[in-house]
């Protein structure tokens, strides 16, 4: 199980990676980060779904998606200069804790 989730931390890392590139491609425009969306989405698509032979879909896709979002808002306000408001916080807060609550629910591998 611990395999699972080092390749499920990956995945997130690659979507994460992947989305950030796209931002970089600037409408894919520009070659490298261009390359690097399909590069990364593709291993994180297939870590993904590397997990899903032993974990449920509905923790890791919850914790894949979630936690690949957390991480995306906090490169665009650290990166990017997005803003971080009361109300993006607090959304931000919630996603967590609805991953967490989803990994440690009764029935979760």
């Amino acid at each position: 199980m611990l395999e699972s989730w080092m390749i499920l931390i990956a995945s997130i890392i690659c979507e994460v990676s992947g989305t950030s590139c796209l931002k970089l491609s600037d409408g894919f425009s520009k070659i490298i980060p261009t390359v690097s969306v399909f590069v990364f989405y593709g291993l994180s698509m297939w870590g993904l779904s590397v997990v899903l032979k032993k974990m449920d879909v509905g923790v890791a896709y919850a914790v894949w998606s979630g936690l690949g979002t957390a991480i995306v808002v906090l490169i665009g306000i650290f990166f990017f200069g997005e803003r971080i408001t009361p109300v993006r916080f607090c959304s931000l807060l919630f996603i967590v804790i609805g991953v967490i609550g989803l990994n440690y629910s009764p029935g979760a591998q």
